[in-house]
């Protein structure tokens, strides 16, 4: 697998993004698709109401582009990769949509958004199935193989669900996600080059360059919000590629900046309906540490480091395989 065509890839698809960009942002403008915030957020994000959202459509544009055009092999991996992150993207498009037209900061009920998730995930383990997908789970750093046989199948539909859903909570400041996931999937794209997983590794350089295209206008202050046409969407593609890589605990290690956000909301919720206290100031963790006074700049600067040390962390242990 040539490495010049990897960055090739990863160079097209951080163009087109950076070239539709400027051609999209003012259309979501003219169409009035601007982000409704919630009153009871950081009284510094009201500021925010109005800016164009659903700028997610941008990323998987310029991904799937540029992944049509290097991606290789038409294989039953090309398009689980496709489903995985194209179909999330739906999900966050149909949510984003109702958000608009409705004028509330709400907009797929919680049942319908996991309904959509969990169709999608079902397809995905229906076409593992096809390929003859190994079932077993590799611990990190371990030569150690967990048989789980047709356990296996529910284990990816809660893993996509829940892995996608923690993507989407680290979506809630300029840059945050954006940095976040390219350095996530750049450390996937080592691991599926050493194992010779084209399309894994296609897949996540057009992901990276898209996200950076993107970051260009998302970058505090941001331009756009990806919403969660873009959040989901990264999610899907996440916990698609860490499948086929073999990598699905590590990447609870290189995604843990994720793991991190949706865990806060889970102790969140979980101390205030049991004890009526909150632990953290507000979840998801970010926001915490800006009501502590921190500017959203350090609080996003912060976290690209935890997320660039986490990734070097799971590429030691993936070699440590």
């Amino acid at each position: 697998m040539e490495f010049s065509a990897i960055m090739l890839t990863m160079g097209v698809s951080f163009l087109l993004a950076v070239i539709v960009g400027p051609l999209f942002i003012p259309l979501l403008r003219r169409l009035k698709f601007g982000q409704q915030i919630r009153e009871e957020g950081p009284q510094a994000h009201l500021k925010k109401k109005g800016t164009p959202t659903m700028g997610g459509i941008i990323i998987m544009l310029a991904l799937s582009l540029a992944y049509f055009r290097f991606g290789g092999h038409r294989s039953m991996e090309f398009y689980i990769l496709l489903v995985a992150s194209l179909g999330y993207g739906l999900i966050g498009f149909l949510d984003d949509y109702i958000k608009i037209v409705f004028k509330r900061s709400l907009g797929l009920t919680a049942r319908q958004k996991m309904l959509g998730q969990l169709i999608f995930a079902v397809i995905v383990c229906v076409m593992l199935y096809r390929i003859d997908h190994n079932t077993d789970l590799i611990i990190p750093g371990l030569d150690l193989h967990i048989p789980l046989g047709w356990l296996y199948y529910p284990f990816v539909i809660l893993f996509m669900m829940g892995m996608s859903n923690a993507v989407n909570f680290t979506d809630g400041l300029d840059g945050l996600l954006s940095g976040t996931s390219a350095i996530a999937f750049g450390a996937l794209t080592v691991i599926a080059m050493m194992g010779s997983e084209h399309e894994s590794a296609f897949f996540s350089a057009a992901m990276i360059g898209a996200v950076l295209g993107f970051l260009v206008f998302n970058a505090h202050p941001a331009k756009v919000f990806m919403g969660d046409t873009g959040s989901l969407g990264i999610g899907g593609g996440l916990v698609a590629v860490s499948l086929l890589t073999k990598t699905e605990l590590l990447l609870v290690v290189i995604g843990g900046v994720f793991i991190i956000e949706i865990l806060s909301v889970i102790i969140q919720v979980t101390s205030f309906k049991t004890t009526g206290k909150r632990v953290f100031k507000m979840s998801p963790i970010h926001h915490h540490f800006e009501l502590s006074g921190w500017s959203e700049w350090r609080v996003v600067i912060t976290f690209w480091i935890a997320a660039l040390i986490l990734a070097g962390l799971g590429l030691f242990l993936h070699e440590g395989l």
